[in-house]
């Protein structure tokens, strides 16, 4: 059933195709509702406006929190067109209809991105714009509401065709708009949360972003859904070139500039499967991209790289001989773009920065019937941080190789183990069963890249049950390692290291991943 359309309210934060909109309405004869920065928009474009206060007879107040909270914005989108009793009572009060509400809501999400103080995000919950859409959408009977800017052109050419719009647009509309105040009241509860240091009561859903081909598998649906309040990263990136993102891509290309998030220094990250297969750092990216690759360089065919610095022309013409699916950066440089785009197939995103590593986040994983929910692992172990309990004390150069490692070891699939040596990964032991055989396929690992472990040092995930593993390390010349700490055989652990004149240090920190 198609609805005419006689008078809207438009309030908007985001004025795109606004004036053009807008003067569209008023060509088909379409009363102007408007307020504050709306309003003085459209006058300065010449066009007619009533101010909601006109409209209703009462003015703004309280700063323009009191303003579109009145029966005769209200009722004109409530009340039931073809209902005998609806009709009178809007015609004894003076209560005309609204068939059209455009609204944005206050930017809340964009101001928590930027870190703005507690009484500015305060400020930025919309009160009022949410009430008129919940309206409106209840209402889609009779009333369409329209939330974004991409749908006034569907609006517009069925205003053309129909003078009006059609019950079908009405209902998607509707439920877009439910869908936007939903994911805009989980954002504010997540906020709360995040000052409060509490878990949300209650969870909502993110903006769909994008339609993916397929999921893990080609038989199986997927889309990736985004939080506007979201820290630079996968969320964020602008794919520059390249084929469309798979859902392995996104999952993948996510762990890869999460791990490379963690360093000051230039670095980089391979990641393949989401395990890292060689990550370290350098005096620039490209020196930090060679000895990453070392590692496992048949692991690196097909895999993703991120940086956390600028891609220039000479890291790229490093990678060139590479296949890759994924490079992500926080930006490239001209020339890094130009010698990219003769790679056709290979996508590049690039993020627009770094994340603040001490920001709050948090993590969600479903399970049937529901889902588990955490703050991200933003934990960050430092020299200082840790306890040397054997007898012979780490060098200045292996306590800055623990903890290198250990930050790699919070990015592996556990049970994870990770060697390196000057501050670039030689083996890395993922999701294995056993942590005795983690460490084993670490070092065979190290052994096919012909990296040697003799000096080198390891990082466990988690504490070594028993001593087994520090043997198994001693015998690959691994002279310092770096692990949790907090095993009921601690101490003989301990006495293992001792035996081998090994350096251990304990963290008090465990980094499961799974």
């Amino acid at each position: 059933m198609t609805h005419p359309i006689k008078r809207a309210l438009l309030s908007v934060s985001d004025k795109t195709g606004l004036v053009e909109f807008t003067k569209f309405l008023s060509g088909h004869g379409v009363e102007i509702l408007s307020t504050g920065g709306t309003a003085k928009t459209l006058r300065d474009a010449g066009l007619k406006v009533v101010e909601v206060s006109e409209h209703t007879g009462f003015p703004e107040m309280l700063d323009g929190r009191v303003k579109t909270l009145h029966p005769r914005i209200h009722g004109g989108l409530l009340g039931r067109r073809n209902i005998a009793e609806h009709e009178k009572s809007m015609k004894e009060h003076g209560i005309a209809p609204i068939d059209l509400v455009v609204i944005n809501l206050y930017p809340f999400e964009e101001t928590v991105a930027k870190g703005a103080d507690y009484d500015t995000c305060v400020e930025n919950i919309d009160i009022g714009g949410p009430a008129m859409i919940r309206s409106a959408a209840k209402n889609h009977e009779s009333v369409t509401v329209i939330v974004e800017p991409s749908d006034y052109a569907r609006v517009k050419q069925e205003i053309e065709a129909y003078k009006g719009t059609s019950l079908e647009t009405r209902k998607r509309l509707a439920n877009k708009a439910f869908g936007r105040t939903a994911a805009y009241d989980a954002a504010i509860n997540r906020w709360f949360a995040t000052e409060l240091k509490e878990l949300p009561q209650f969870m909502s859903t993110a903006r769909l972003r994008q339609v993916l081909r397929y999921g893990e598998n080609p038989h199986q649906h997927a889309a990736f859904y985004t939080h506007a309040d979201a820290q630079p990263g996968i969320s964020t990136a602008v794919q520059k070139q390249g084929k469309e993102l798979s859902y392995n891509n996104i999952n993948d290309t996510d762990a890869a500039f999460e791990l490379v998030s963690e360093f000051t220094e230039p670095a980089i990250a391979i990641i393949k499967h989401a395990n890292p297969c060689g990550v370290a750092v350098g005096k620039n990216l490209t020196e930090a991209f060679k000895k990453a690759l070392a590692c496992d360089p048949v692991s690196a065919y097909g895999g993703i790289i991120a940086t956390n610095r600028t891609l220039d022309a000479a890291t790229v013409e490093a990678i060139d001989k590479l296949f890759l699916e994924v490079i992500i950066a926080p930006d490239a440089d001209k020339k890094a773009l130009e010698l990219l785009e003769k790679k056709k197939n290979l996508r590049l995103l690039l993020t627009g920065g770094m994340p603040k590593r001490e920001r709050v986040s948090f993590m969600v994983k479903t399970v049937s019937g529901g889902f588990l929910f955490q703050n991200q692992d933003n934990a960050h172990v430092s020299e200082k941080d840790v306890k040397t309990v054997s007898k012979r004390v780490p060098t200045q150069n292996e306590l800055h190789d623990m903890i290198f490692a250990f930050t790699v070891a919070k990015h592996v699939k556990s049970n994870a183990i990770v060697i390196v040596k000057n501050l670039a990964t030689i083996g890395i032991g993922a999701g294995q069963m056993s942590r005795v055989d983690s460490v084993r396929l670490a070092c065979w690992k190290a052994e096919e890249a012909k990296l040697s472990t003799k000096g080198a040092v390891l990082a466990s995930d988690a504490f070594f049950p028993f001593d087994d593993n520090v043997h198994n390390a001693a015998k690959a010349g691994i002279r310092a390692l770096i692990q949790p700490g907090g095993s009921i055989r601690d101490a003989d652990v301990i006495k293992a290291a001792d035996q081998y004149d090994m350096a251990m240090v304990f963290t008090g920190v465990r980094h499961f991943r799974h």
